[in-house]
């Protein structure tokens, strides 16, 4: 549900709920809500909610669970070095 997978993004930032609020300008109670699955965020929050942890709108409405990372501005040097740690981690080879 959506507010397993908000509080499940937040704790692997290492942020509390207070944290969460500041960051994305809203209380801390209305995090608390979504984590208690009372409310739900209004699609403009969504999309800064999914901009904040690099994740689609669609991932956190549970319809996909690919996770992104920001690439943009990096050099074309840069991004092969970022696809060679992906491939590392996942154990492929060249």
């Amino acid at each position: 549900m959506f507010g397993e997978i908000i509080k499940s993004l937040r704790i692997s930032r290492d942020l509390n709920q207070v944290q969460l609020a500041n960051e994305i300008n809203v209380s801390k109670q209305t995090i608390s809500n979504w984590e208690n699955n009372n409310i739900l965020p209004s699609i403009e929050m969504l999309v800064k909610i999914s901009q904040f942890f690099s994740v689609s709108t669609d991932f956190l409405l549970e319809l996909d669970n690919r996770k992104y990372i920001e690439i943009t501005g990096l050099s074309d040097k840069q991004l092969t070095h970022v696809q060679q740690i992906i491939n590392d981690i996942l154990g492929y080879s060249e």
